[in-house]
This record gives C-alpha cells, sequence and structure tokens, in this order.
C-alpha cells in the first residue's frame, strides 16, 4: 500500500506524516513533503543552499512560510 509522502509505514492516527529529503551538492535538490503535499523542491522552486525551512501549523497542519537560510555565504 501507499503510504502518505511516500513513508515506509502509515502514521498514527492524530499525527502528520511527513518526509524531509536532504539534497546532493547541484545535483539533487533538498525536498520537504507533509501530509502528502510537497512544500518545498527544486521541481517547485521554493529552495535555497543551505537550511531550507518549512513553518508549518502545528494544530492545524496549515503552511505558514517557507525560507532557506544560506550557510555558506554567512
Amino acid at each position: 500500500p501507499r503510504h502518505k509522502c511516500g513513508n515506509q509505514k502509515s502514521c498514527p492516527q492524530n499525527y502528520f506524516a511527513f518526509k524531509i529529503v536532504s539534497g546532493a551538492a547541484n545535483v539533487v535538490g533538498p525536498s520537504i513533503c507533509f501530509e502528502d503535499s510537497v512544500l518545498m523542491s527544486s521541481v517547485k522552486n521554493n529552495i535555497g543552499r543551505g537550511l531550507n525551512i518549512a513553518l508549518v501549523n502545528g494544530t492545524t497542519g496549515q503552511l505558514l512560510k517557507t525560507d532557506a537560510f544560506d550557510m555558506y555565504s554567512g
């Protein structure tokens, strides 16, 4: 069976499913999936070099904001 965000198991009831994938240099970009919806990816063109963060409401699961913090350039 298919599980949310491509995870190997389903999450327990009252838990959110998520998957965070790190990038590989300039070859594969990072991605963040939450409740079977891709929040950040190279396809959505909303990722950056460094730390990519998605702020999600912990009660409703609503995406509030995405941003990237470039740790290389300072």
